[in-house]
């Protein structure tokens, strides 16, 4: 079994939209990291504390073959394609230990997908 990991830094107001489409997509869940950040523009100050920008890291661990289709769920909810809406990205994934009770699904989903 081969997983991928799909990070996206997103807007608060997006996150849920993002994750619901992922989960249509295919994902199993999400884990959501509060943060904060700045982008290409200089952060915003007031009275010379810098403000910076809400986001939250919103992370997948997914089966490789439904990486593509988790993806382009993703950008489309997230509207990807008007700047400042967030960023995602994929990495590669050695070792996964703790999904012990979802490996049965998983490997069924991939003989589906293969026949």
């Amino acid at each position: 079994m081969r997983f991928k990991l799909i990070l996206s830094s997103v807007k608060p107001d997006l996150t849920d939209t993002i994750v619901d489409a992922a989960k249509a997509a295919g994902a199993t869940g999400a884990t959501i990291i509060p943060a904060r950040g700045t982008g290409i523009r200089e952060a915003k100050s007031f009275f010379g504390l810098s403000l910076e920008a809400q986001t939250d890291i919103i992370m997948f661990l997914v089966e490789e073959h439904r990486m593509e289709e988790i993806l382009a769920a993703i950008t489309q909810s997230g509207q990807f394609h008007k700047p400042g809406t967030g960023i995602a990205f994929v990495m590669p994934v050695e070792h996964v230990v703790g999904l012990e009770s979802q490996m049965e699904r998983f490997k069924e989903d991939v003989r589906k997908s293969y026949f």
